[in-house]
């Protein structure tokens, strides 16, 4: 005798959720903070807004922090790219490892954000309404090269959503 079993998950992505994994980048960038000086207190906390209100709405498809010289993003630099998991399930890992001691000089604290197509399909009256809840409007702006390469290094999840975070290495 043979039996099947089918087994149907569905998770519901809440605020909560969005929360967890924003609060997680938070920590990443007190800890870039405290080796380099910035992100400030204050635009970390917006940076941390942020996130959870595009990750709610599901608008968030990559975020980069970072220290940007001549336009291009170098050490140390962090890439979170937002993953819905479909119902598969993934490593929950803890923030940190921040590379300390890397060359700053001539760079300036950067951070530039893509949005999915879902931002896109919205009307101009509801991108207004959106930007409304957020700490800061972003102007657009031409997406800055790496120095060196993206390096996969940790993965946050929560409710069935991901931030795969990606660290800048040089050559």
């Amino acid at each position: 005798m043979s039996h099947s079993y089918t087994f149907n998950e569905t998770q519901t992505f809440t605020a909560t959720h969005a929360k967890h994994l924003a609060a997680k980048v938070a920590t990443d960038l007190k800890r870039m903070q405290r080796f380099y000086g910035s992100p400030s207190d204050s635009s970390i906390e917006d940076y941390e807004i942020e996130i959870i209100e595009l990750l709610k709405r599901g608008f968030l498809k990559t975020v980069t922090y970072g220290f940007k010289r001549n336009d291009n993003f170098i050490e140390p630099t962090l890439r979170y790219t937002a993953q819905d998991l479909s119902g598969l399930s993934v490593s929950d890992d803890d923030p940190g490892r921040i590379k300390p001691g890397a060359n700053i000089s001539g760079a300036r604290f950067y951070s530039f954000l893509t949005l999915t197509s879902a931002w896109f399909n919205l009307s101009e009256e509801e991108k207004a309404s959106f930007e409304k809840r957020l700490p800061f409007v972003r102007n657009g702006a031409a997406e800055p090269g790496i120095n060196g390469y993206l390096s996969k290094d940790k993965t946050y999840s929560s409710g069935g959503k991901a931030l795969n975070r990606s660290t800048v290495k040089t050559y």
